[in-house]
């Protein structure tokens, strides 16, 4: 009778390694690209004379689209494992963007921006990863293995924010645009790095009951703290899609130049690698319910604080700083609640379902910001819009109940 070889402690360590690091790899891409197609607004709007509202659609169905994906891409991946689904989303993203640089009617932007690069991002962004690495990471390391990976993905948006602004001054907004769809491309290669740790998903695994799809997600939506969740998470994607589309055209009509723009997306990109993986660690020992209510409060109370401020580029680098440490620090808490309500069998599922809302939220963000501009002439009326549902979402996530969900614990489910 023959066993099985034994793993060497050595090759463990350096295939969680690879893991590790092609999934950063993959979130800094495709979060990076994606976080700077407010840079294109006005280049898009003013070489094809359209109004902004024209691309804020596009962008609004982007977020819709990669919303409408995601549940289904984490399906496949709790199913099948991570790699067809980030290969086959990496195509498709890189393709949408590209298409964006050939677009000559606002239908083929809405195809191409929109459609293409949503799908693409439903298989191949990092809440595909997040939902990967919580099935191959053990409990011990996965709160620290997903603010990781999500502080990756800021670090992303500080490295492709004066990036993407250099690509369109030194060659044009179609030529940055094919150039950036290149670099997304390097995403099916990065995704075979998810080989090395495919065979070893976490023991706990093992543990967690099997309801099935249908009878998971019925639970999980009759679970009072998971919808709670779901409307937090509709807020985050609001604000944040608003701020990442808006706020260079906001700050082009107060007068600041484009270079300072360009910074002041890279300094929340920068800051938000501090936030993103604070969060995640403060979550290992912390309660994340609470670390989510703060997020919350504090955005709200920085934004009111910037929309009321005479403008000046000290006070835009010292906002994008803050809301930089806010950004994106909520995905370890939002995730890692996840988990601890229903375990990690069907993550992607649910935490799809989760990232589904949040981008209902961003849609709405966004196409809500280019239409009451348009209406009113001005960003006034949804900044404050953002402040309000900012204290909304810090109240809703107080009463949340951080612990399993009684279906799904081994020991109270019958």
């Amino acid at each position: 009778m023959t066993s099985k070889p034994v793993a060497h402690p050595s090759s463990s360590i350096r295939a969680f390694g690879v893991l590790l690091a092609c999934a950063c790899l993959i979130s800094l891409i495709t979060f990076g690209v994606r976080s700077i197609f407010g840079l294109f607004t006005d280049p898009v709007s003013g070489t094809h004379d359209w109004s902004r509202e024209v691309f804020a659609l596009a962008i609004a169905l982007q977020n819709l689209f990669w919303g409408m994906g995601q549940p289904f891409a984490g399906a496949l991946v709790d199913r099948y494992g991570p790699i067809r689904v980030l290969v086959a989303g990496g195509f498709v993203y890189a393709l949408g963007v590209a298409s964006m640089a050939f677009a000559s009617a606002p239908l083929e932007l809405n195809l191409g921006a929109g459609v293409l690069v949503g799908l693409g991002m439903g298989g191949a962004s990092y809440i595909t990863v997040l939902g990967a690495l919580a099935r191959l990471v053990p409990e011990s390391r996965r709160s620290w293995a997903l603010g990781l990976a999500t502080a990756a993905g800021s670090l992303g948006q500080f490295v492709f924010a004066p990036l993407g602004q250099g690509l369109i001054d030194a060659y044009g907004w179609q030529r940055a645009a094919v150039l950036l769809a290149g670099i997304t491309g390097l995403v099916p290669l990065l995704a075979l790095g998810f080989r090395s740790q495919a065979d070893r998903p976490d023991s706990s695994l093992s543990q967690e009951l099997d309801l099935g799809v249908a009878r998971t997600l019925r639970s999980a939506f009759l679970h009072r703290s998971y919808v709670l969740l779901l409307f937090g998470f509709f807020v985050c994607g609001f604000q944040l899609a608003f701020i990442m589309v808006h706020l260079p055209p906001y700050l082009a009509d107060l007068g600041v130049s484009t270079s300072a723009t360009g910074w002041s997306l890279a300094l929340i990109g920068l800051a938000n690698v501090v936030g993103a993986y604070s969060s995640g660690a403060l979550g290992t020992k912390h309660s994340k319910r609470a670390i989510l209510s703060f997020i919350y409060f504090g955005r709200a109370a920085l934004i009111a604080w910037f929309i009321l401020m005479p403008p000046s580029v000290a006070g835009l680098m010292f906002f994008s700083v803050a809301i930089g440490l806010l950004w994106l620090s909520t995905v370890p808490a939002t995730s890692g609640l996840v988990s601890v309500m229903f375990g990690t069998r069907y993550m992607g599922t649910l935490f799809g379902v989760v990232f589904f809302v949040h981008q209902l939220g961003s849609f709405f963000g966004v196409w809500l910001g280019g239409t009451l501009f348009e209406r009113t002439g001005g960003y006034e009326l949804i900044w404050w819009i953002v402040v309000a549902l900012g204290v909304f979402s810090g109240l809703v996530h107080l009463p949340i109940v951080e612990k399993r969900a009684s279906a799904f614990d081994p020991v109270t489910a019958t």
